[in-house]
């Protein structure tokens, strides 16, 4: 039996790019629980190494992206501090796709319309890889946290 073929987000196209390894892994999709606990019980994988890409928006210096594992809330203070602002919330969900070209539940740290100021909990270093969303539902990246943080620029950090 022949494997079906995977359709290239933009995400991996741009890691392709870059020549950064990852791997395309399908998993289906819950319209009704699109969350990251819901997406690694699906991969059979541990919910520390499926992360999840959070967009804010800060008082002074605006947008900015948080990458954080799945079943943790980021704490905003630490969040607004660590990206220079004094306080920050997340941006309604009717903003997401405008500003970044991605859809709650499959926004990538990858290849948003702009390149934002990004943070990525230290956790991340804990593992040989993780998980994020690779742009669409339905489709997550399978990358080295090194890769990752080198192809978003990311800062890594405390986020909870």
């Amino acid at each position: 039996m022949a494997k079906e073929k995977i359709a290239k987000t933009n995400a991996a196209r741009l890691l392709d790019k870059e020549k950064i390894h990852y791997e395309l892994v399908p998993y289906v999709v819950d319209e009704n629980d699109l969350s990251c606990v819901h997406v690694a019980a699906t991969l059979g994988e541990n919910i520390e190494q499926v992360f999840k890409t959070l967009v804010l928006c800060g008082d002074k210096l605006g947008h900015f992206v948080c990458i954080v594992p799945g079943e943790h809330e980021i704490d905003l203070k630490l969040a607004a501090k660590i990206s220079g602002n004094k306080k920050c919330d997340l941006i309604p969900v009717k903003e997401l796709l405008p500003l970044t070209g991605y859809i709650r539940g499959g926004c990538s740290p990858i290849g948003m319309k702009k390149h934002f100021p990004t943070y990525i909990h230290c956790s991340c270093r804990d593992f040989p890889y993780i998980y994020v969303s690779a742009g669409v539902r339905g489709l997550q990246l399978r990358i080295a946290p090194d890769d990752l943080i080198r192809a978003c620029r990311a800062e890594v950090c405390v986020l909870f």
